[in-house]
C-alpha cells in the first residue's frame, strides 16, 4: 500500500485535537486527565509546533481541557460498559483517536470500529504501520464517503459490526457541523440498534447559554470555522437534545454538563485547568 504523505492529512481539526492532547502532558500540571502521546506520533508535526497560535498554553487552555475531559469521560464509559459485557465500540468521526493503541490490559477483546472519510482512514492506517503498531483483527477501519451519501450503518455492518449485539457509540465534535434534521436522522438510526446500546454525543450550546465573558472567543472560533468551509450549523440546549433523543426512541437519556465533568475530573486543581463553556454531553441508551 502506498504511503500518504503526512502533509496531505485532510482534517486539520483532527490534528489539532491530537496535539492538544499531547500538549496537556507537556504543559499542564499533574495529575493528567488523559495520557496520550500516540496522537502526536501520528501527526508528526514540524519542530516548534508548540509555538503555533492554536497551541498557546494559556489561550487554548479551556479548549484543551474540554478535549481531554471529553475523551476521558468516553473512555471511562467504554471501560464501564465492557465490564458489563458490551464488546463493540464505534467511533463516529474517529480522526486521530488512539484508544485502540492505548487500551489497558484486559481490553484486548474489545472490537473497535473507527468511522471516518476514506482518505483519513487510509492515511491513519499507513501512519500506524509506519510507526510499528501491529494491526489487530479487533481494530476495524470503516471508510464512509458521507459526501456521496453512503450509509455509515451499512458500511459498519459490512465491516463486521453485529447489529444484534449492544455497542458503545461515541460522536464527539460532529453534531455542530450537520443540520438538526441530519442529527435527528442519525439519532433515529442509532435508536434502532440492539437493546443496551449506549450513545455518547457532544453538542454545542447556543451562544446565549454561554457566559457573556466567553462569547467573543466562541464567536471568533465560529468565524474561523466558517472561513475554513466548516461552519457550525447546529446548536442545542440540553432540553432540546434530550427531547430529540426521547422522540426517536431512546429509552434512557441523560445530560452531562460541563460542571459535572469538572466534578468528575478537575476538582482540586490549582492551575486553573478546566473546560471552557459550550460543549456538553448527551448519554442515551437504547
Amino acid at each position: 500500500m502506498t504511503s500518504i504523505p503526512i502533509k496531505l492529512i485532510p482534517d486539520s481539526s483532527a490534528v489539532r485535537v491530537a496535539l492538544w492532547r499531547a500538549l496537556h502532558m507537556q504543559v499542564d500540571s499533574k495529575p493528567h486527565i488523559l495520557q496520550d502521546e500516540v496522537g502526536l506520533q501520528l501527526a508528526a508535526p514540524d519542530s516548534g509546533w508548540q509555538l503555533r497560535p492554536d497551541m498557546h498554553p494559556v489561550g487554548t487552555r479551556g479548549y484543551r481541557a474540554s478535549i481531554v475531559g471529553r475523551s476521558r469521560l468516553i473512555e471511562d464509559l467504554v471501560l464501564e460498559k465492557f465490564k458489563q459485557g458490551i464488546g463493540q465500540y464505534v467511533i463516529l468521526g474517529a480522526g486521530l483517536d488512539t484508544f485502540a493503541q492505548r487500551r489497558p490490559a484486559g481490553l484486548e477483546s474489545l472490537k473497535f470500529f473507527e468511522i471516518d472519510q476514506p482518505v483519513t482512514q487510509e492515511w491513519k492506517r499507513n501512519r500506524l504501520l509506519e510507526l510499528g503498531y501491529e494491526t489487530s483483527e479487533n481494530l476495524n477501519f470503516v471508510p464512509v464517503n458521507f459526501e456521496k451519501g453512503e450509509s455509515w450503518l451499512q458500511k459498519l455492518q459490512d465491516s463486521g459490526f453485529n447489529p444484534q449485539r449492544p455497542a458503545v457509540i461515541s460522536s464527539t465534535g460532529v453534531s455542530m457541523y450537520i443540520s438538526k434534521e441530519a442529527n435527528k436522522a442519525t439519532l433515529q438510526e442509532m435508536s434502532k440498534l440492539a437493546s443496551g446500546t449506549v450513545l455518547a454525543l457532544t453538542f454545542i450550546l447556543p451562544l446565549e447559554m454561554i457566559p457573556e465573558e466567553e462569547r467573543a472567543q466562541h464567536q471568533m472560533v465560529y468565524e474561523k470555522a466558517r472561513q475554513a468551509g466548516t461552519p457550525f450549523i447546529s446548536f442545542f440546549s440540553p432540553d432540546e437534545i434530550l427531547e430529540v433523543a426521547r422522540g426517536v426512541g431512546f429509552k434512557k437519556v441523560e445530560h452531562i454538563s460541563r460542571d459535572q465533568i469538572i466534578q468528575r475530573y478537575f476538582l482540586g486543581r490549582t492551575d486553573g485547568f478546566q473546560p471552557s463553556h459550550g460543549e456538553e454531553f448527551l448519554i442515551a441508551e437504547v
